[in-house]
């Protein structure tokens, strides 16, 4: 049995993939996560801004890089089924461009995720981000049987905010974070079932989902 064949049965997620039109996410494997780090060395964000709680955009280059494949394989060693965070590279043109996140607790009782994404700054303003989401949404939707989805972006993350906008989120509250010695406001939004149906736009085709259900507490 081929090595790839072989890890696919044992870890089935590597075999899912998501398709948009423009699009492909999929659990990376190590090639794709050497691209992924390499498009978190070359920025993700303006330097006097940081859109994230947890500033891990803060280091060099090589600190950017190396956080980045710390964090997703920590992600693969603390799945359970009752705690998980699913995080897909996404390509475009057969090249990395950034990562998708969907994550949950106690998903089987509470049918609700949360996501989280970051793009290469020379991919972003192109639409990439809300296709990104869409992709991950009808995986939660259409493929899990969620009922809700939660996002937060500080006040004045626009583009985040007019991904959510354009995908039928609504708002949810606020909540504090420190960032950089700062407090700074995060806004909340939720997405239920209906407001997604409502909205959904983007044609999104899942591959090789039902033999990770069990990893998804289904």
């Amino acid at each position: 049995m081929r090595i790839d064949r072989m890890i696919t049965e044992y870890w089935p997620l590597f075999g899912l993939t998501l398709h948009t039109p423009r699009l492909e996410l999929r659990v990376p494997g190590l090639d794709d996560l050497a691209l992924l780090a390499a498009a978190a060395a070359a920025g993700v964000h303006a330097p006097d801004r940081q859109p994230f709680a947890v500033p891990w955009t803060d280091g060099t280059p090589l600190e950017r890089a190396r956080s980045t494949l710390q964090w997703q394989w920590s992600m693969w060693g603390r799945w359970s089924p009752q705690d998980w965070s699913l995080h897909f590279v996404t390509l475009a043109d057969g090249q990395v461009i950034g990562t998708q996140a969907l994550d949950a607790k106690d998903f089987a009782g509470l049918r609700e995720v949360g996501s989280g994404s970051w793009l290469g700054r020379e991919h972003q303003g192109k639409g990439y981000g809300t296709e990104m989401r869409a992709a991950v949404l009808d995986l939660a939707f259409t493929g899990l049987g969620a009922e809700w989805a939660t996002s937060e972006a500080f006040a004045d993350n626009v583009a985040s905010y007019g991904v959510s906008r354009r995908l039928g989120y609504t708002d949810d509250g606020t909540a504090r974070h420190l960032v950089r010695g700062e407090a700074v406001v995060g806004r909340r939004l939720r997405l239920d079932r209906a407001g997604w149906a409502a909205a959904r736009t983007v044609d999104v085709r899942i591959e090789g989902l039902e033999p990770c259900l069990p990893l998804f507490g289904l």
